[in-house]
């Protein structure tokens, strides 16, 4: 059976409720219900909900800070993962967000696989890491870089990508 089209558009504060499920199912540590308002009452930040058949199945919060987008929380219902729906909302950032120059953060945990390789598929690049970052158990945070190409030359790039520049790599 076809799953029913996924709708990508903004996240409202009426849309808490539903987030608030997701994310206590999906992370050991939960962001507050205060946290999703700051980030929604920001008003350079970019939320998204992904929404099936009328409920939320998952959602993304993007905050910019200065010249960088920041992607703060991305999550997927977890009966409805490997199904395409944080790649489109992934997608549908990047279409509001990307110009020439565009930059953008993240974190994710060393153990999650998976989301490397997503965030990967969409250009971002291993720039660090955040030791013991994650609070339930100390993990590592891989920190990630993607940079739109075309900017005033001032973007920042990581230390292996401008060596890679600077030899011709």
């Amino acid at each position: 059976m076809t799953p029913e089209p996924l709708e990508i558009r903004r996240l409202s504060y009426a849309d808490l409720p539903q987030v608030i499920a997701i994310e206590r199912r999906a992370f050991p540590t939960p962001w507050s219900l205060a946290m999703f308002v700051l980030e929604l009452s920001k008003p350079s930040g970019i939320c998204l909900a992904a929404v099936r058949e009328g409920t939320i199945v998952g959602y993304l919060v993007c905050s910019r800070y200065e010249r960088v987008w920041h992607v703060m929380n991305v999550a997927v219902d977890d009966r409805m993962r490997r199904e395409g729906i944080a790649t489109a909302m992934l997608g549908r950032l990047f279409a509001e967000a990307d110009g020439p120059g565009a930059q953008y953060t993240l974190e994710v945990r060393a153990s999650n696989a998976a989301a490397m390789a997503l965030y990967e598929g969409f250009g971002f690049r291993h720039a660090g890491l955040r030791r013991g970052y994650y609070h339930d158990n100390h993990e590592d945070a891989v920190i990630m870089w993607r940079v739109v190409e075309g900017g005033d030359g001032h973007e920042w790039v990581p230390d292996d990508q401008r060596v890679a520049r600077r030899s011709g790599a």
